[in-house]
């Protein structure tokens, strides 16, 4: 029997034990990092997705993860089911591992350039999210905060870090990430403390899914029909909304980047109009310093990965470098299109 066949058998076994489902087929999803993916079809036509954690994973946050999701899914957000195991677990331990198993939502995950309407449903759906799980416990995991307390002297040495790391992985295209690095050290010294300064006081922290980022967001017809992979964090909302408002694929690569930032920004406040409006506003500072404290894709040797996800990974390293660039250079263009928001929000 062949690695792949043992898997499948291994997955379905799990499936009749541990949840009384018969799998016809189950076929290996390429991707995730801390899960081995499956996609399966049931003999009574279920489509579900079958998540297998590796040994290093964390199963206490990934039961947190799973309760946050079914939490948001019972106040009608648009979030695949997750199953209960016989025992009434939402993570059944099997066969050695922690598995869950989930709806297969209907669409398909696009990272793409953002639509002004895909942008729009983005940021509906993650303003009744915040709004919901404003009530939720806070998770012990706290998301990092560096772009917000991180010492700029930190993050210059993390540059000389990273061109060493670089030089001993033998990267290709060096000379770009050192002049890449080299512009990262002027923009930390120059931006980050007037940044800052523009940042309200004092920011809300609540529970947030905290990975609200296109790859886990399944669309159809621009439309989100499913939040996927909830990481499940305490952290603050406007960040999240500023990493998802400015997605580095859509501020590098599409001419209405600001528009469907505006969009989804102008949505998000409709529905979550508790929020701070001072706090929404400052979404774009707050997106722009988590890029520039930022420097995952810079090297990628070290993650393992296959062809096409370290190609994908440099490539979200030089788009968000355009990003910033872009960024930086439209903060008062941005400013004057926030300034339009409504201050009671819009949600009736």
């Amino acid at each position: 029997m062949s690695d792949a066949d043992w898997n499948a058998s291994v997955a379905a076994d799990v499936l009749e034990e541990r949840y009384g489902l018969v799998a016809l087929v189950v076929e290996p999803v390429p991707m995730g990092t801390d899960t081995i993916n499956r996609r399966v079809l049931t003999e009574d036509g279920l489509r579900l997705f079958v998540k297998e954690y590796r040994s290093s994973a964390d199963v206490e946050a990934a039961r947190t993860a799973w309760d946050m999701s079914e939490y948001c899914r019972a106040a009608g957000l648009p979030i695949p089911r997750v199953w209960d195991d016989k025992d009434g677990n939402l993570v059944t331990i099997a066969e050695g591992s922690a598995w869950a198993v989930v709806d297969e939502a209907p669409g398909r995950v696009t990272t793409s350039a953002m639509t002004v309407p895909l942008a729009e449903s983005i940021g509906a759906v993650m303003g009744r999210m915040h709004r919901v799980l404003a009530a939720y416990p806070l998770p012990k995991h706290v998301q990092q905060s560096r772009w917000r307390t991180g010492r700029v002297e930190d993050a210059v040495a993390k540059c000389d870090t990273v061109m060493a790391t670089a030089l001993r992985q033998e990267h290709e295209g060096h000379e770009q990430l050192r002049a890449d690095l080299d512009q990262r050290r002027k923009d930390l010294k120059n931006h980050v403390p007037r940044l800052r300064k523009h940042l309200p006081g004092t920011l809300v922290e609540q529970a947030l899914h905290a990975d609200l980022s296109r790859t886990n967001l399944i669309v159809l017809a621009d439309v989100v029909t499913g939040v996927i992979d909830f990481r499940g964090a305490t952290g603050m909302p406007a960040w999240e909304l500023g990493r998802a408002a400015f997605d580095p694929r859509t501020v590098a690569t599409s001419p209405e980047w600001d528009a469907c930032a505006l969009a989804m920004v102008g949505a998000y406040h409709a529905e979550n109009p508790s929020l701070p409006l001072e706090e929404i506003r400052a979404c774009a500072r707050i997106a722009l310093l988590y890029m520039l404290f930022s420097f995952y894709g810079a090297t990628t040797a070290e993650y393992g990965l296959p062809p096409e996800a370290e190609a994908d990974l440099k490539r979200h390293w030089n788009e968000r470098q355009t990003a910033i660039r872009r960024l930086l250079n439209s903060l008062s263009d941005l400013d004057d299109g926030f300034a339009s928001l409504p201050t009671g929000g819009g949600r009736s």
